[in-house]
């Protein structure tokens, strides 16, 4: 069972606006469903590219007369010189020479597709604003425009779609009927588009705001006007991964920004960082981001203020994957447990883990103190750290209090500092400071297997994406080779031992 239906790709609208010549050839290829875009440049042979290849469609050379021939079958090139075909999806593109004249034009198919946001379906109807990133013809446009069908048509919200390139919803004025109910709002040059955002709010009372391509810090800014507005926002921005936007000062706030604090001598000695650290700005203004890696492969980030604070502190973060095979059914591999709470037993505890980081690691006993535990969970679920909370400090490894605490010395921290149990002193309530103080704890307490363990890692991750079929890692002793001989099992891959101590190490592969 299959779960995608093409709606139409108007495929005909396109090729016939080629000259005779081209539109024959390329009706003539094959698999013309996996068609992405034809490219024309003055003087070079025209192509078709596919997903998988490429072809040439003539042995002639592309003239000015062929050019001129697709644009009078055209619409008009706006400021982003790019143009479409009424009612369709199309985008056509055009290079210019110096003096303006069009000498390159690239065609990209515009298709519908019902289903593809079946994978990300449940975190867009939560609510939230959702960024989606990825590399060009990943394939964010067609999920943006599936979005906005879904919410318009099945859940019934007023949906806005702000058009820039005409896009989403195609070109022409009446809107293609891919974004179902959904409205459109077409801009009139790109650089208008942060004003057609806010536009939209105070004009039209929309529950959600649909954009494609946030590329300047004036859209980041309205962006963030609209989520504090209370519409949810899905958008597409520029960049293919989390990091990339947080290294990118133009939209960096779409995650929260990033400045530089001092901090205090006492405060780094603590940390063990220098003296000027990197922190969250502000609460971000989408909750969610989706990393579209291929096509229906996609890395989710589903708390994007906990995890820009983790990768700030250092630690390594792990996004949940879903990926959908040929049969439709979406495959979750690598999801953050939930927290799990045992049958309630007063002095009971609970644990939370991120196996994909946590897995070889003592689980640490956490007794806090003046804090709140659902903080402390949250922030160990961010930083994927192994922690038990318990109900008396004598049964805690680790203490985690805030300062004006500490320095009263209350009798059970008093009771504690005696008994040798460490005190981590957290600067704030907050689930960045409480994060800060666990990594703390954990950088303290990390074992020699840690490493020994992140290679296994690196090197079962390689073996599955297929970038080595074996791989040999590091001597180490008995017991840690056992673990790395664990995470090989775990990960459905065989494992074997080689070599004489102390220099006998494990071998993985498949």
């Amino acid at each position: 069972m299959t779960l995608e239906r093409p709606v139409t790709d108007d495929l005909g609208a396109l090729l016939r606006s080629l000259p005779p010549y081209l539109d024959q050839r390329v009706r003539g290829l094959d698999h013309l469903e996996g068609l992405l875009e034809i490219v024309m440049d003055l003087g070079r042979l025209p192509e078709a590219r596919f997903v998988d290849r490429e072809e040439n469609l003539s042995d002639r050379e592309v003239s000015p007369e062929d050019i001129a021939y697709v644009m009078s079958r055209i619409g008009q090139f706006g400021g982003d010189n790019r143009a479409g075909i009424e009612r369709t999806l199309h985008r056509i593109s055009a290079l210019r020479n110096r003096a303006g004249k069009v000498v390159g034009l690239t065609l990209r198919v515009g298709r519908a597709v019902y289903g593809t946001v079946d994978i990300i379906r449940d975190v867009v109807e939560a609510g939230k604003s959702v960024l989606l990133v990825g590399r060009p013809g990943v394939g964010k446009t067609t999920l943006l425009r599936e979005a906005a069908r879904v919410l318009a048509d099945e859940l019934g919200k007023r949906v806005v779609v702000v058009d820039t390139s005409n896009e989403i919803a195609g070109d022409g004025d009446i809107p293609h009927p891919g974004i179902g109910r959904a409205r459109r709002m077409q801009v009139q040059t790109p650089a208008l588009q942060h004003a057609v955002m806010i536009e939209a709010v105070e004009n039209h009372m929309p529950e959600v705001i649909v954009i494609d391509e946030i590329g300047t810090e004036q859209e980041a800014a309205a962006a963030r006007t609209i989520a504090e507005r209370g519409v949810q926002l899905i958008a597409t921005a520029h960049g293919n991964s989390l990091e990339n936007l947080m290294l990118n000062p133009t939209l960096s706030d779409l995650v929260g920004g990033i400045q530089t604090v001092t901090l205090s001598d006492e405060e780094a000695r603590r940390r063990g960082t220098q003296k000027s650290v990197l922190e969250r700005k502000a609460p971000p203004t989408f909750q969610v981001l989706v990393e579209i890696q291929a096509y229906q492969r996609m890395a989710i980030y589903l708390d994007v203020a906990q995890i820009v604070d983790a990768i700030l502190l250092g630690v390594p973060v792990a996004p949940e994957i879903r990926e959908r095979g040929a049969d439709g059914q979406v495959e979750v591999t690598s999801a953050p447990p939930r927290s799990r709470q045992r049958d309630a037993a007063p002095g009971d505890r609970r644990i939370i883990t991120r196996p994909q980081i946590a897995q070889g690691r003592e689980v640490v006993k956490v007794y806090p103190f003046g804090i709140s535990w659902s903080r402390v969970e949250e922030a160990a679920r961010g930083l994927g750290l192994p922690i038990a909370i318990v109900r008396e400090p004598d049964e805690a490894d680790v203490v985690i209090t805030l300062k004006n605490y500490y320095r009263r010395k209350t009798p059970r921290l008093r009771d504690a500092e005696q008994s040798g149990i460490p005190i981590f002193i957290a600067r704030s309530n907050s689930v960045t400071q409480i994060a800060s103080a666990l990594a703390s704890v954990f950088e303290m307490r990390r074992g020699p297997e840690d490493a020994a363990l992140e290679e296994a890692r690196e090197a079962i991750d390689a073996i599955t994406g297929g970038q080595a079929a074996e791989v040999e890692l590091s001597p180490q002793p008995a017991g840690i080779r056992r673990l790395q001989h664990e995470l090989a099992e775990r990960a459905e891959l065989s494992s074997s031992s080689s070599g004489h101590e102390p220099y006998r190490r494990v071998q993985i592969y498949r």
